[in-house]
């Protein structure tokens, strides 16, 4: 399929939207400069490129299958793990102390954009191993941390996360699976665990699955739950992989997409493994991996869209159809007025759900390198926004896509389909878009609303300002941002939890919408008359006002969904 990475709007947008340079202003990233940046994007989109993208295609024909108990993985999966390895993009953000590059969240996001616009399949087996390498960075013990980050960090061995099972799914708490003590500092795991990501394969050594389990006497839910290290082949004394654990691929889940992905059943019968942070501080743990692959799928939804955009437009280009009356016509069906509308809805929603997930980026980095409590908040704020919206983006972008193609997108040979089938799931797994909205609505407005309302300032500010050169665009995004606001007062104000939860999810894409409106305004201030401000125009006026509507369901509380009984909704 035709993928090319999008490095030049990546450049812009740590420039003019994110502001990249405070970033560099910090002792943390002050070797992140302009050349550095640009040799990690330029080189990122080269093996996106050349080595990714010709993955994509073959990962969804020729599935991962499970022979006599080994998993095969899809032809030229082993030497796409060995390209991304050897380049250091595992280990981007990791303490160079184990090998790791050091270099910004921000930066990583952008690379991990780029890669799963190429082959989403594949990208999903290195976003599971940084999840595992931060969790052990902040949590494990120093001896674990000396034998097993510079393996995964290298790509010799992979990493895995273990939470749910046939009866916990968002109910972690309802798990059942135990872990004895030994009595010589490990643990015998014992459980079934459904969904794991990358759970098995041949493109490494060795697969480190981080367990959930529940240790003898724990109490009920997930206080009682910790977090342990089961790796595939237990370390020998050298610290490479020797017998084999006793644990076992049960099957490959047959999936809607993502073929490539091995997603598997996975049984542990009495496995070793190694407890990773205090007892019964699992889900803290764990947690850390989980944000992590928050903002990495929202990124994923975005890349895929990237990726759908690009197939939809080639197409586009490419395919004559009808006759059009205006000058200077193609001659193909980018003439047609709603063919353009199409297209131009996936260009904007692409830049406006990026702009957002990179400003999650920075905010994380901008936390670790400053210590600032108001960017820890912002950071929290956005990640549930991002992750929600990027995978919308991805799954919106990639039927609009579909439809560009007409009956042909309907033909698997186009690969169109692919897009749709592939990132339907970013919005289902690390934690359900319904599950981020009561987050969003919940949890991250146990401050009152603080952290959103110093965000609307912060928009708010710049609409005021954009009335003296782009006075339409200017206020549009203003008047937006007022909205917002005061549906978040309205939001805090609310005493049942149900009143907030009945319109998290319209409140929560109603944020992000307006959000879109701060990154298209700013593009367009930073790029007068050219195509940004074009883009940005076609955005404020016609998808922006869409958060009205949003957050007129938003405020309509639970009564009326209550009302409907079980029998009315059968009925």
């Amino acid at each position: 399929m035709p993928y090319h990475a999008p490095v030049e709007d990546f450049a812009f947008i740590l420039k003019h939207i994110v502001d990249f340079d405070q970033l560099r202003e910090t002792e943390l990233f002050a070797d992140s400069t302009e050349d550095v940046t640009q040799a990690i994007l330029t080189e990122a989109g080269r093996v996106s490129d050349e080595v990714l993208a010709p993955l994509q295609r073959p990962g969804d024909l020729h599935p991962a299958r499970l022979e006599n108990g080994v998993v095969r993985t899809s032809p030229g999966y082993a030497g796409g793990w060995s390209a991304i390895a050897d380049g250091g993009w595992i280990g981007i953000t990791a303490d160079p102390e184990n090998g790791g590059m050091g270099l910004p969240v921000t930066l990583a996001s952008a690379v991990n954009d780029m890669m799963s616009g190429a082959c989403l399949s594949l990208q999903l087996a290195p976003l599971m191993s940084q999840g595992q390498i931060e969790a052990l960075e902040h949590h494990a013990s120093d001896a674990i941390k000396d034998l097993y980050l510079p393996k995964l960090i290298a790509g010799e061995w992979s990493g895995t996360m273990n939470l749910t099972e046939p009866q916990a799914g968002s109910d972690v708490g309802a798990l059942s699976t135990k872990a004895e003590p030994k009595g010589d500092g490990t643990y015998a795991v014992s459980g079934q665990k459904i969904y794991i990501s990358w759970g098995d394969h041949d493109v490494a050594e060795n697969v480190c699955h981080l367990v959930l389990a529940r240790l003898p006497g724990a109490p009920a839910g997930t206080k009682g739950i910790s977090l342990f290290i089961v790796p595939k082949y237990l370390p020998d004394n050298a610290g490479n992989p020797g017998v084999a654990n006793s644990l076992r691929v049960v099957s490959l889940e047959h999936k809607l997409g993502l073929h490539g992905s091995p997603t598997a059943v996975m049984e542990y019968d009495g496995a070793t493994g190694w407890l990773i942070g205090a007892e019964q501080g699992g889900m803290a743990a764990m947690f850390t991996m989980m944000n992590n692959a928050r903002l990495g799928v929202g990124i994923q939804g975005i890349g895929v869209a990237e990726a759908a955009f690009q197939h939809a437009w080639a197409y586009a280009t490419d395919r004559k159809q009808g006759r059009s009356r205006r000058e200077n016509a193609s001659g193909t069906i980018t003439d047609h007025a709603d063919v353009r509308r199409m297209l131009s809805t996936m260009k904007a929603e692409v830049f406006a759900a990026r702009g957002i997930a990179l400003s999650c980026a920075m905010a994380i980095d901008l936390a670790r390198a400053t210590g600032d409590a108001e960017w820890k908040a912002r950071a929290a704020l956005l990640t549930p926004i991002n992750k929600s919206f990027g995978t919308e983006t991805g799954i919106a972008v990639s039927d609009m896509g579909l439809q560009v193609h007409g009956g042909m997108g309907f033909i698997e040979e186009t690969g169109a389909a692919q897009f749709c089938r592939d990132v339907r799931v970013t919005a289902i797994y690390e934690g359900t878009n319904g599950i981020q909205a009561m987050d969003l609505v919940g949890r991250k407005m146990m401050d009152g609303g603080e952290a959103a309302f110093r965000l609307l300032d912060e928009v708010a500010a710049c609409a005021s300002e954009a009335r003296a050169v782009l006075p339409d665009l200017g206020e549009a995004v203003w008047q937006a941002c007022e909205t917002q606001r005061e549906a978040t007062e309205w939001l805090v104000a609310q005493s049942d939890p149900d009143d907030r939860f009945a319109g998290a999810v319209p409140y929560q894409r109603a944020f992000a919408r307006v959000l879109g409106g701060y990154v298209h305004l700013r593009a367009a201030l930073a790029d007068r008359g050219g195509a940004r401000e074009k883009l940005a125009r076609f955005y404020i006026t016609r998808l922006l006002p869409e958060h009205e509507g949003l957050l007129a369901h938003a405020q309509a509380g639970a009564e009326d969904l209550y009302s409907l009984t079980d029998d009315d909704l059968a009925a």
